[in-house]
Order: structure tokens, then sequence, then C-alpha cells
């Protein structure tokens, strides 16, 4: 019974874990990002700290960080149709060309499960109140404005995502 009572927090800590996997495995291969990726990993130890003591800051937080992530990457870049298409290409020929693009799949898919374990996870708390909704809209600024604080820092060739925020494409 108590295992199930920490699921979500377990998904929102194995996706968070992975995700900064990746980006530590992503620095490796480019050392132009480490310092983007190393900011951006602060944000998702965040959420795991604060999605153990289930605190609905981090759940909001898990959300906006983990889903904006997502977001982008489904219909702002081409990072993640890229990846797919490389595992595509690799599962007919046996060749990866590009394991860099290929890490995006991991990476989407741990983003997803931060998603899926904070949505979880604040649907267990009690009491929910109104005010969890400006919480929510305050914590989904706070994150998106730490990745673009992050991004002007470290890497502002990035810059360029944010106006396609507003005017996404389909993948």
């Amino acid at each position: 019974m108590a295992s199930r009572r920490r699921a979500p927090e377990l998904l929102i800590y194995c996706g968070a874990t992975l995700f900064i996997a990746v980006l530590a495995l992503s620095a490796v291969w480019d050392p132009t990002i480490r310092w983007l990726h190393f900011f951006q990993a602060w944000m998702y130890l965040a959420v795991i700290a604060l999605g153990i003591r289930r605190n609905r800051w981090g759940y909001f937080a898990g959300i906006s960080a983990a889903g904006l992530w997502d977001y982008i990457n489904l219909f702002v870049t081409t990072f993640l149709r890229n990846g797919v298409q490389q595992l595509t290409h690799y599962a007919q020929t046996g060749r990866l060309q590009r394991p860099d693009l290929v890490i995006s799949i991991p990476a989407w898919l741990s983003n997803a499960a931060v998603v899926a374990g904070c949505i979880w996870a604040y649907s267990r708390l009690r009491p929910k109140a109104l005010a969890d909704v400006p919480r929510f809209l305050l914590a989904f600024v706070a994150a998106t404005a730490f990745f673009a604080l992050d991004i002007a820092v470290c890497q502002p060739r990035y810059l360029g995502l944010f106006p396609h925020l507003l005017h996404p494409h389909w993948p």
C-alpha cells in the first residue's frame, strides 16, 4: 500500500533523474551547452526535492518545466522528430549516425513522466484550493523565466525559440 502512495513521486524522481542523465550525456557530446544543461538540471533537482516532500510548488514547477521542454521539442523544434528519424534509420540499417539526436527520445519521454507524475501527485493532494490556479501560473512564469535566463546567459543562440512558442507547428 505504501508503495502505491509513493508511485507518483517515484515517477517524478525517475523521469527527472533520467532527464538529468540525458542533459549530462548531451553536455559531454557538446561542450558548448554544458553550463546551459548544468543550470537546467537544477530545475529538475528542485522538482525532485519538492516532489519527495509532496509540495504542490514542486508539482507545479515540474509540470511547467518538463511540460515546456516537451512542448518546445514537439511543436517548436525538430529535435524530437530528428531523433525518431535517426532511430528509424538505425532500425532499418543497423547504423546509428547521430546518437546526439536519438537522446531526444528518452529526454522527451522522461519529461512526459515528470509531467504525468506531477499531475498524478497533485491530484492526490487534499485540500485543493482555488489559490492553486495563480500558484500554478506563477510557477509556470518562474520556470519559463528561469529557462529563458539560462539560455540568455549560457546559449543566447537558442533565444529564437521563444517567439515560436506562441506560433507552434505540428511535427
